[in-house]
């Protein structure tokens, strides 16, 4: 019996109304992804590799088409349910970071469990998350604006972590960091698939995409043939 895949992208087409013109970001596109895959989606700009990680996100739905993750169908899903889905399921992690500037390191990390637990942690899984990717105590206290963009970035590995989802988005994770920090968050996002995560890395730099297991690359709106 064939297992079922992670992800699962069926002749799906976005399309964005504009007052100048309709825009088609993904057009029909079909991509399978099984669990535990080390996946790099690849494109120029504009290409709708953002889009892609948006629908895959559950950010957003196709126009047409099916999109399951984990086996579910979004399109035939709730707002309460995707919102579900992406606080259990889903890890995403940004180029821009995104934590929220009027918490600390710690605070940003704990938001999500405390979203999904209705309590604050006392089992203490954000330390040691914030442990695990680098984070002492004492940066823990920080406020973001206060850490480098490494420790930010480590910061948001740590709160993508903090439900314990089966899968990983990456959107440009590296592209705000020097050649080093970068590669030090590589390091840690293969150690986290080689944990038996699912992890989707989207990416412009060929170096990165190298890491993955396998690279998707997509142009127009569809996937580009090999």
């Amino acid at each position: 019996m064939t297992a079922v895949p992670v992800i699962e992208l069926a002749d799906v087409t976005k399309i964005y109304p504009l007052a100048s013109g309709d825009v088609v970001a993904l057009d029909h596109l079909s991509i399978r992804i099984d669990k535990g895959e080390f996946v790099a989606i690849m494109g120029p700009s504009g290409s709708g590799k953002s889009t892609l990680l948006n629908q895959i996100g559950g950010l957003d739905v196709p126009t047409s088409g099916i999109l399951r993750i984990t086996g579910k169908n979004i399109r035939q899903m709730s707002d309460e349910e995707l919102t579900n889905l992406r606080l259990n399921a889903i890890g995403y992690i940004f180029q821009k970071f995104n934590l929220i500037p009027l918490l600390s390191a710690y605070e940003n990390v704990e938001y999500p469990f405390i979203l999904k637990h209705r309590c604050n942690d006392d089992t203490g899984r954000v330390s040691q998350l914030l442990a695990g990717v680098g984070i002492n105590r004492r940066m823990a206290e920080h406020k973001p604006a206060e850490l480098s963009g490494g420790q930010q970035q480590r910061v948001a590995i740590a709160r993508a972590l903090v439900n314990d989802p089966d899968i990983l988005l990456c959107d440009e994770p590296t592209g705000n960091l020097d050649t080093k920090t970068g590669a030090q968050i590589m390091e840690m996002l293969t150690a986290l698939h080689n944990q038996g995560r699912t992890v989707i890395i989207v990416t412009h730099d060929p170096s990165v995409g190298a890491q993955a297991e396998r690279i998707i690359r997509i142009k127009d709106g569809k996937v580009e043939e090999p």
